[in-house]
């Protein structure tokens, strides 16, 4: 948010005349001469665009990992120094694969800013000169006088200057459920939230009912709107726990490389049995082997099968890291209106004829409840059923609808012929319809305090009589316990009459009325949403709602759904007390609340932060323009897909297609099996790399040949990439949403993979080693190259051999692999043929022995190496059976 924008007026605590003169208009309009000059100065009514980069920064990016950048001087080295050219472009086309891929997987240009310009109302209609026209909403002005409809998106910020009945939409900004009611009273204070400032209009917003007029004090930037675009512009982007846990990984392994390989270089230069030229090959060849070139690409294809199988279950991924993120999730900030509820008011109980009922229970055609909710009332029933009005209004003629009480037909029947329509001073509304006897039947709804005014008799248990205190107190009674669980309630009365009064006003009209019944309506819970609570919780995950509705409202939502114990006031929250609560008193305050009402954007940014500063991995889920800042601050932003503003989605990581709370629920499980995938593939991938480090060190140490660059990035490429790949792809474990979340400590060598890799990696360089020594003990040849280029081959294929073995072992870290269907996943069974085949091929295949420096292997070469392979999985067979008997599974 600019300084210009914190300093903005409070223009809903001036009057209206005091508003004209501050931005130089009159109700008649500004001039020409005037337009032309705020024009200038404001410049048009758009949103300002945030930075982005190119394609080619994206593409430089991903360069900068350090694990790159060893191999890039590797391949240079091996080019230019050794003139080893096969080898330095083999390496050299691995890493650009891997930059081509980063660059395709990564999202498209952010998308939110673009988002809220479309959402703009393409067209005005504003007063100039004291004339009516219609202009592009790109060319308003601060001044401009705005004339209002049902139907019009609000263009600019505005103070109303007139409202007839007006109501306005605001869910996507405030995060209220129900269109305000609008008025020009100037407010007293100057603190109010945004959804109490009554008489101002916010740009995107929906008119939805009645007729005003307004100046406008804000366009662009300076909107309501506008702040939440400069939040998005300036929020920073937030690194994920994958990406976090990769550049720990990488960070640690480039260390451990450098030290190692300046070790071996200098034990070998020091021997006198190589030139620096070639000690320095060695150590190239090190890395090459120490580093997981291919984790980069393995860990992205593994993403992106994972966000294949999830958008199958209607959960959209636009960020690959997303997909793992979820699985560490501790904390999910929900919002309320349209995600854990329906966005839809909804009839839920019913008081007539003196008794409580069910929204779901029977109901007569003839009560007089019923025929009253349903023909005072302005709803459209369209040709295709659909219901065209106020949320409140469609919501009781659909109930009618519900029981069998076709409201179309009803007012064909008995047709209107008066009204008194709604205003927000009586608030009240009222009907007259024509009967067949010739009488006139009066229907009148609106707030229970107003309307009990007016009554002078009540229908109960099938009779009329005349109102009591004791009976007034009754109904208040039950419009309290209504209120209470934060339903919205109504009032309905009626009377008949012979004629219509001459004048036709509210003390004519509705004064000695008949009370029918009240009606309490809500925003429902989503079905499902209360089960998806459950579910989070039971997996240790915390929902938390948040909410710019009220806080009655909130708690009894919360409450019904199980986020709160109902009736927990202490675990509630409004944003005018978050206000009075300094950063340091709310960090310590924060574990102690679930549900926030009456909040702003910048609250729900803070309850966000508030969390990710205690270590927490945050989600926050939001379907309006209202929502965009958090979804992007937090760890990871899930937007609405249905009911969601496309700004909402830009600013996402994940989209929900059905707008389906649970939906999370089966993306967390998905999340979880994705990282507990990419765990295994690490486990697989370190353990085989530290044997080939190994091996060469040994090698190094005792004055061996040492294997070559191209054979060490042949056995990465082929036999660790593709069953790393297919790794991804093993099936859930059972029980993993029974854990308690990582959360953001955690990491890759967590539960036993560190100690794994550790002495699994020395196993394997322990047997290519013996292997090797075999083959120079038991020649099947005479000269003393051909011995050593048989046992340097024999040394490569148990490398690659061992860990085609080894890829059954990492399938369960303590779990025997005859317990756990090893043949079960049937990518990783066609992987592993795959690798063994393009391994042999390098030996057996006439043409690659010069490329790949291998020889010909007899049966009983080959019988050595199948040996070895064999021997790692009876030996970690056992490493895990004496686990299991110690206690450590």
């Amino acid at each position: 948010m600019t300084d210009q924008q914190k300093q903005q007026p409070k223009y809903f605590a001036q009057d209206v005349d005091k508003v004209l003169a501050a931005v130089d208009s009159k109700r008649t309009g500004l001039t020409g001469e005037q337009v032309n000059a705020n024009l200038a100065k404001y410049g048009p009514n758009a949103l300002a665009e945030g930075k982005r980069k190119t394609k080619l920064q994206r593409f430089l990016d991903q360069f900068k990992d350090f694990m790159i950048i060893v191999l890039l001087v590797a391949a240079l080295i091996s080019g230019l120094v050794a003139r080893e050219w096969a080898d330095a472009l083999i390496i050299l086309a691995v890493v650009l694969i891997n930059a081509f891929m980063g660059v395709i997987q990564e999202s498209k240009a952010e998308e939110a800013i673009d988002a809220l310009k479309e959402m703009a109302t393409p067209e005005a209609r504003v007063r100039r000169n004291n004339a009516i026209l219609s202009i592009s909403s790109d060319q308003l002005v601060p001044g401009d006088i705005v004339l209002l409809e049902a139907g019009d998106v609000v263009p600019a910020d505005l103070r109303l200057l007139d409202a007839a009945s007006l109501k306005i939409e605001e869910a996507a900004l405030t995060g209220e459920s129900v269109p305000t009611e609008k008025d020009v009273a100037t407010i007293a204070k100057d603190d109010v939230p945004l959804g109490d400032r009554n008489n101002m209009a916010f740009m995107n917003s929906n008119v939805t009912y009645g007729r005003g007029v307004g100046v406008v004090v804000g366009t662009g930037m300076h909107t309501q709107v506008g702040q939440i675009a400069g939040m998005l512009n300036s929020a920073k982007e937030t690194t994920t726990p994958l990406q976090d846990n990769l550049n720990s990984l990488g960070k640690t392994l480039t260390v451990l490389i450098l030290i190692i390989a300046a070790i071996m270089f200098v034990i070998g230069f020091m021997r006198g049995d190589a030139s620096w030229i070639d000690m320095l090959l060695v150590s190239i060849s090190l890395a090459v082997a120490a580093i997981p070139e291919g984790l980069p690409a393995i860990v992205t294809i593994i993403l992106a099968l994972g966000t294949q199988k999830m958008a199958k279950r209607n959960a959209l991924v636009r960020k690959l890291p997303a997909v793992e993120t979820l699985g560490s999730t501790d904390i999910i900030a929900s919002d309320k209106t349209g995600t854990l509820t329906m966005n839809q008011m909804t009839v839920e109980k019913v008081y007539t004829n003196g008794q409580m009922q069910d929204a779901a229970a029977d109901i007569a055609p003839a009560d007089t409840t019923l025929r009253v909710m349903t023909m005072s009332n302005d709803t459209q029933v369209q040709e295709d059923g659909n219901l065209l009005g106020d949320p409140t209004e469609t919501a009781l003629v659909q109930y009618g609808f519900d029981h069998n009480f076709n409201v179309t037909d009803e007012v064909e029947k008995e047709p209107r012929v008066a009204e008194l329509p709604f205003d927000s001073d009586r608030k009240l509304m009222s009907t007259v319809h024509q009967l067949k006897d010739g009488r006139l039947f009066v229907a009148v709804k609106g707030a229970p305090d107003q309307l009990l005014k007016r009554v002078t008799q009540v229908a109960a248990k099938g009779q009329v009589q005349a109102m009591t205190p004791a009976a007034e107190q009754a109904i208040l009674d039950v419009n309290t316990s209504l209120a209470q669980n934060a339903l919205r309630v109504l009032a309905m009365a009626y009377k008949y009459i012979d004629k219509l009064p001459d004048q036709l006003d509210t003390e004519t009209l509705e004064q000695d009325l008949i009370f029918s019944g009240l009606v309490g309506m809500i925003d429902p819970e989503r079905p499902e949403a209360k089960a998806a609570v459950e579910k989070a919780k039971a997996a240790g995950i915390r929902p938390i709602m948040i909410t710019g509705d009220h806080q009655v409202t909130a708690e009894a939502i919360a409450g019904r759904l199980g986020i709160i114990e109902p009736g927990d006031d202490d675990a509630v929250i409004t944003g005018a007390q978050l206000d009075a609560m300094d950063d340091k008193t709310f960090d310590e305050k924060v574990d102690q609340y679930s549900v926030y009402a009456r909040v702003s954007p910048e609250h729900k940014v803070r309850i966000v932060k508030a969390w990710q500063d205690k270590d927490k991995v945050v989600a926050m889920t939001g379907d309006g323009v209202n929502d965009a800042p958090a979804l992007k601050s937090a760890d990871i932003g899930v937007g609405m897909g249905i009911t969601g503003t496309e700004v909402s989605k830009g600013a996402s990581d994940m989209v929900l297609a059905d707008d389906n709370f649970a939906t999370i629920v089966v993306a967390v499980e998905e999340g979880r099996k994705v990282f507990a995938n990419i765990q295994k593939s690490i486990q697989y991938l370190l353990s085989a790399n530290l044997g080939e480090v190994l091996t060469l060190f040994m090698m190094t140490l005792m004055g061996w040949d040492i294997l070559k660059p191209v054979q060490l990035l042949w056995i990465n490429l082929v036999t660790d990439t593709f069953p790393a790949i297919a790794l991804g792809v093993e099936p859930t474990e059972p029980g993993i949403m029974d854990r308690k979340p990582r959360g953001r400590s955690s990491n890759f060598f967590s539960g036993g993979v560190a100690s794994s890799v550790l002495y699994q990696g020395i196993l394997e360089g322990a047997l290519t080693l013996g292997v090797y020594l075999w083959g120079i003990n038991f020649p099947v040849h005479s000269t003393y190259d051909a011995i050593h280029a048989d046992a340097l081959t024999m040394a490569y294929a148990t490398l690659g051999l061992i860990q085609l073995f080894h890829a059954f072992n990492v399938k369960s870290i303590h779990q025997s692999l005859f317990t756990i269907h090893p043949f079960a996943n049937k990518s990783f069974n066609w992987a592993i043929l795959g690798s063994f085949v393009l391994l042999g091929a390098t030996i057996a295949v006439p043409g690659f022995n010069g490329l790949f420096h291998v020889t010909y292997l007899d049966l009983s070469q080959w019988s050595a190496v199948l040996v070895a392979g064999i021997a790692i999985l009876v030996i970690v067979e056992i490493v895990k059976f004496v686990q299991r008997r110690m206690g450590k599974q």
